[in-house]
């Protein structure tokens, strides 16, 4: 993993506050400090891939899985199977579907509806089996699975990611008979994915746990290691919080691959919920471009200058070759012979100067290829990133004390006994 600046320098300053901020993180004396068992996840976590493996072999046999989850418990594998997914129109496993997401009540009529003549099985991932979403999504698909298979064959069809001994979730899977597996209580959801919250989805998705694993296990080795001020991780939180000083109050994380969006959407929890306390917090916005660009490139290009961007390139990817045609009708010949990956990566150098020419700083992250290995790399290096990041800037990235404040609402305005 490479990265490079644009319009933007890092003053010693605040480089010297971020190598500060990795020695709280790697001390364990931060705020929040309870919850950085996902430091030593890569590596605990490939003791457990056989076990990860025959849950999902029983799995696979389904016409369908859903994935019940919110945020943290959904974000993670949603990205990488939008990134890792079998090419368009190949009959790989079951088939993915994601539930829990959202109260949209047309969105869950439809998946029931379509699930009602299918075999299918449900990984449901929480902590403590309550939480508003995933357990109305949950309620709804085992009272189908009863319905098709009765209560024994229902539970032999379902997985329960969630703790190891306390919540409904936990009674559940000890009194049915679920698969389970555990989220340890020193993991956040948002800091999950290298856990059983990812690595189980993944593996019935047919993707290549071990070498995920193998990549973040590459990554923590090197930034746990390197104490310098080139740590990639101590020059990101540094770039992002010395912009962040001078008024860049927006961070757009830029992509150029459709295999990304999802990427980015589990980037945004992250750093969103990390660093958005106490009147703080850069804005954790995406763009995917080209296509972006005929939306919001007029906007990032002279718009008031409160943005910065941090961008993803992708180095190699597998590519169809332009032709040279009889007919110069769209006068694309002079393409003949480059890859459609080659003129996106044109684009990506072309938009980055223009964009720095209009004052927006950038840095960019060059990723060899999207694969389970690069993968693992790009995710423990954007968590360790991110602890550094909200050290630096003062706040706890551990907690979200303002996500109960809907909540607190909404169950008063639905009559729950409590509130």
């Amino acid at each position: 993993m490479q990265i490079d600046l644009q319009n933007s320098t890092l003053s010693s300053a605040s480089v010297q506050k971020s190598r500060d901020a990795r020695k709280i993180l790697e001390s364990h004396s931060g705020s929040g400090h309870d919850f950085l068992g996902w430091l030593q996840l890569p590596e605990e976590q490939s003791a457990h891939v056989q076990d990860y493996l025959k849950i999902a072999s029983d799995l696979q046999k389904m016409d369908a899985v859903v994935m019940v989850g919110i945020g943290g418990s959904y974000l993670g594998f949603k990205c990488l199977y939008e990134s890792l997914k079998p090419p368009v129109g190949a009959s790989v496993g079951p088939e993915i579907l994601f539930a829990g997401h959202s109260l949209d009540g047309h969105y869950h009529h439809q998946l029931l509806e379509y699930l009602e003549d299918r075999d299918f099985g449900v990984v449901v991932i929480s902590k403590s089996g309550t939480t508003t979403e995933p357990a109305i999504a949950f309620r709804l698909l085992w009272s189908l699975l009863v319905k098709k298979h009765g209560a024994s064959g229902a539970a032999s069809r379902v997985c329960a990611i969630t703790d190891a001994n306390k919540g409904t979730l936990r009674k559940s899977a000890d009194e049915l008979g679920f698969h389970s597996a555990i989220i340890a209580d020193d993991v956040g959801g948002r800091f999950s994915v290298l856990s059983p919250v990812g690595l189980i989805p993944a593996a019935i998705a047919g993707i290549d746990i071990y070498s995920l694993l193998q990549g973040s296990m590459e990554m923590c080795d090197h930034l746990r290691n390197d104490e310098s001020e080139n740590n990639p991780a101590v020059q990101y939180s540094a770039y992002r919080n010395s912009l962040y000083e001078e008024g860049k109050k927006i961070e757009i994380l830029v992509y150029y691959q459709h295999a990304l969006q999802y990427f980015a959407e589990w980037w945004k929890q992250l750093f969103g919920e990390s660093e958005g306390k106490q009147g703080k917090g850069i804005f954790p916005a995406s763009a995917g471009f080209t296509t972006d660009l005929h939306s919001l490139g007029q906007w990032i290009q002279e718009s008031e200058r409160s943005i910065f961007q941090t961008i993803l390139d992708v180095e190699e990817a597998r590519s169809p070759v332009l032709s040279k045609q009889d007919n110069d009708g769209d006068g694309l010949n002079y393409l003949a012979g480059k890859t459609v990956h080659e003129v996106n990566r044109v684009a990506l150098q072309a938009t980055r100067q223009a964009h720095g020419e209009g004052g927006v700083p950038s840095l960019r992250i060059k990723i060899p290829s999207i694969q389970e290995f690069q993968m693992g790399r790009l995710f423990y290096f954007f968590e360790y990133a991110c602890g550094i990041s909200a050290y630096a800037l003062g706040v706890n990235p551990f907690d979200q004390p303002g996500v109960e404040a809907y909540k607190n609402s909404m169950f008063k305005m639905l009559g729950k006994p409590g509130h």
